[in-house]
This record gives structure tokens, sequence and C-alpha cells, in this order.
């Protein structure tokens, strides 16, 4: 965020949840991007602020969590100490999360794959209206059809960005016998190691789609531990993720630091996972 709005931003989350009871002596960002992620103390909440813009998002976050939480789920929940739900306030919309306080260790790749296939499994207990990871592979595939609203991209990299989206699009929308509820994208960042064991948050990404999606975005070592991984269509899903990556960057718009290194760096990663799909997948 802008310093303004971070600063704003961060005055929301403290009277949030003051307003509701809590104490609030002090706040530390933890994390600042599109939205803040706020360590509240002494209370010890974790306070998640975005400008209403994501409303729907923080919301679908929310109710995701609850469920997950039913189900004893491997994930960061609410705080338990207020209602699950979403506070709009001075154009800023807070959700109350609890923290938890991180371990130093570094989570194996054993154990990465153990928390993503009890994810998995708390997934399938639960009853949700979610996008399809097809959905994303549209919205990806309308910035890169628009010009308008991806100007600087040559026609070149737009004719090859646009076909690698349909053509992965399709060939996992044809897979879609095993599809099921996934995190979404469930790389090391949402992946806390905390001293409860490893948590995931970030839960707004939920989507439908097969497990290698999920898997895509693990490191590579990961997926050596989940049984009955199909490493082919990891391999696609992980171009599929690095070509949405890319289509996200041209975006008019996009506010991702350095975009203009992960511009060109963003195709280049798509040629390379192409590569490793086999010859029939080099454009």
């Amino acid at each position: 965020m802008e310093p303004s709005e971070l600063r704003r931003a961060v005055e929301v989350g403290r009277a949030t949840a003051s307003e509701l009871g809590l104490e609030v002596d002090d706040v530390v960002v933890i994390h600042d991007s599109d939205r803040v992620a706020l360590r509240l103390v002494p209370c010890d909440v974790l306070a998640r602020v975005a400008p209403l813009g994501h409303l729907a998002d923080s919301e679908f976050e929310v109710e995701v969590a609850r469920r997950l939480v039913d189900v004893d789920a491997p994930v960061a929940g609410p705080d338990p100490r207020v209602a699950p739900r979403v506070h709009v306030r001075d154009a800023f919309a807070t959700s109350l999360w609890t923290y938890y306080e991180p371990a130093e260790s570094v989570i194996a790749p054993a154990d990465y794959a153990d928390v993503l296939v009890r994810h998995h499994a708390a997934l399938r207990q639960v009853d949700l209206d979610a996008p399809h990871v097809t959905d994303r592979v549209a919205r990806a595939l309308r910035e890169v059809n628009d010009r308008g609203r991806s100007p600087e991209l040559s026609d070149r990299d737009r004719e090859y960005l646009g076909g690698t989206l349909s053509a992965l699009g399709a060939a996992i929308s044809a897979e879609g016998a095993g599809d099921q509820l996934l995190h979404g994208e469930p790389h090391p960042g949402p992946l806390l190691n905390t001293r409860r064991g490893p948590l995931f948050v970030d839960l707004a990404t939920c989507c439908r789609g097969p497990v290698e999606f999920d898997l895509a975005h693990a490191p590579e070592e990961v997926a050596e531990h989940y049984a009955g991984a199909d490493p082919g269509l990891i391999d696609r899903c992980r171009a599929l993720n690095w070509a949405m990556f890319s289509a996200w960057r041209w975006r008019r718009d996009d506010q991702m630091p350095d975009r203009e290194h992960w511009r060109v760096e963003g195709l280049h990663r798509v040629r390379a996972a192409l590569e490793r799909c086999g010859p029939g997948w080099v454009r």
C-alpha cells in the first residue's frame, strides 16, 4: 500500500479490534501488499485489512476458514473471541484471526506433503461454492486478449501467452474427473510454520480442480511425498500457473514490485515449464 493508505489501514485495524473489546496498545505490520496483515498486541490478534474492493474476497476467506476449522483442517482460523465476519470501516474491510507464534525450523518436503494431504482431506468434507481453476484461466485470458488491459504486451507474446493459456486450460478441464476443493495457491508463503505445526492461510484462493494444481505451487520435492499424484499433470499445472502469473504482470495496473523483471522472467518460466511437459507442448 501507499504510505498514507497503510497508515489508514493500521488505524482501521486498531480501531476495529478495540471496538470489539480487544486490548490494542501497539500494531506491528507483518505483511504489506494490496492488503496488510497486522499483529495487534497485547491481545495477540492478526488483523487482515484490505480496501473495500477486496470485500468479497475477504468475506469468502472468512467463510472458508470457518468451515475448515469445523472439520479440524490445518488452517489458521478466525479469532474465537469475536464473531467470524468481516468488519467494514473507513473504506476498508477487516477480518480478525488467531495469531500463531512462528517456529524456527524449516518445513521439510515430507511434512509439507503431509499437511497438504490433510488439508485436501478436510476440503473434501466441505460443501462450498467455489470457482474452478479454469475460471482463473478465463480471467487471465481476458487480460491477455484485451489490448486496453495489457497495452505493453507485444503481439508475438500476446499470441504465445493466449495460446498457452487456452491449450493448458482446456487440457486440465478435460481431466476433471478427480476435481475437488483446493487451497488454490499453497506455495510456501501461505504455509505458516507455527509451534502448533504447519498451518495454511490466504484461503481466499480456494477453488476447484485437481490436487496436482495445488502441488504445482509447492516446491518440486513435495510431490515425491504425495501418494497418487500424476507427475505429468503437475508439470502441466506448473506451466499453467506461470502462464497466469505472466498474464497478471502485463496488466496495465499491476503493482507487483520489480514488475519489469517479472514480465520478462515470467515468459521465460512459461517456456521452461512447457519444455518439461514434452514435445507436444513446446510452442
